[in-house]
């Protein structure tokens, strides 16, 4: 069965690969039909890995997924043949500590498609935990399905952040996880998130949201633009969802004493933090890894109309081009959020 594999740093092929195809009682056998393409397969593809997740085999990529039951287990009685479902990438040990607690996306022990050494969705057909697989609605499309994903992490990210109704929010990053925390934000209940950025074409992209301003941060600077709005207050919940030092560094000056702080982005490496400043407003850091306990919410959003992720998918890619897709989300194209590899 042919898979898109990450052979090494920055080499990729579309080759023959023996995945396992073992049909447990409570698994579900799915015909893959979309996958998106996340900022981390691209990662693992430039550099060969994250922080202590190293490729150091040949891999899979892919964990951005939505296809058709094909095959279901013994014990499966949710779902069947035929079902549109997308899926939720993370594995964790039922049994172990941070499951119980409810909090299994930090499970030490959970198994993640594309991560190191578990191999990813890249390839026609997959198994995968029923508990784990979730019935797309008729109103879902394959696409969206595929988004379910990286808005989990904005579902996570606002339900961390404990948004009241009426709440302001700020959000540095528009990238597509950026994207997916505004949205999130929004359907949670803030009446404007003000979204910051470099990239004029993205923040084109999000600002058509209703609900949502934008900030170029070349043009000016982010703190007076969310005291503009605040009347000099600042915002009740700030995201950071880009990973940038400078970004992490001016997190105090943007929220109102009391407020909340979400990390969201993944610096590369450790970055310095204005701990008096978080002191002076007495401000709360949340921290956000993957999601938990969000999914079934995510796509009831997405199929009530609230929350539209259409116009963040960029292109749709055959799977045999599927090496071609990646080159080009390499180039970190401005105009680009999600690109997707179908595999039908």
């Amino acid at each position: 069965m042919k898979a898109l594999v990450l052979e090494e740093k920055g080499k990729l092929s579309l080759r023959d690969f023996d995945m396992p195809r073992t049909l447990g009682p409570r698994d579900v056998r799915i015909k893959i039909h979309t996958v998106g393409i996340c900022g981390s397969d691209v990662h693992y593809y430039t550099h060969g890995k994250i922080g202590h997740f190293v490729v150091d085999a040949p891999m899979v990529l892919g964990h951005e997924a939505s296809g058709t039951v094909v095959e279901v287990g013994s014990e499966v009685g949710h779902l069947k043949p035929g079902d549109r479902v997308c899926m939720e990438p993370g594995i964790p040990d039922p049994t172990s500590r941070a499951a119980k607690l409810g909090i299994y996306n930090v499970d030490p022990a959970v198994v993640f498609w594309a991560t190191p050494p578990v191999h990813g969705c890249l390839t026609p057909e997959v198994v995968h935990p029923a508990a784990f697989t979730y019935k797309l609605p008729d109103s879902v499309s394959f696409a969206e399905g595929a988004m379910v994903e990286p808005f989990a992490i904005g579902m996570q990210a606002a339900l961390r952040a404990r948004i009241q109704p009426g709440d302001i929010a700020v959000v540095t990053g528009a990238g597509p996880i950026g994207m997916m925390v505004a949205l999130a934000a929004l359907a949670g209940g803030c009446a404007r998130v003000i979204v910051a950025d470099l990239a004029q074409p993205k923040l084109d992209i999000i600002g058509a949201y209703q609900g949502i301003r934008t900030v170029n941060i070349r043009d000016r600077a982010l703190a007076d633009a969310v005291a503009e709005a605040t009347d000099g207050w600042g915002a009740d919940v700030v995201f950071e969802c880009s990973g940038a030092a400078p970004a992490i560094l001016g997190l105090p000056a943007l929220a109102r004493p009391g407020g909340a702080i979400v990390l969201v982005g993944m610096p590369v490496d450790p970055v310095p933090v204005d701990i008096v400043g978080l002191q002076a407003k007495e401000l709360r850091i949340e921290t956000v890894f993957r999601y938990a306990n969000v999914y079934d919410r995510a796509i009831a959003l997405i199929a009530s109309g609230k929350v539209d992720l259409k116009p963040l998918i960029s292109a749709t890619i055959p799977f045999e081009d599927s090496i071609a897709g990646f080159d080009r989300a390499v180039e970190a194209r401005e105009t680009d959020v999600k690109l997707q590899i179908v595999m039908e």
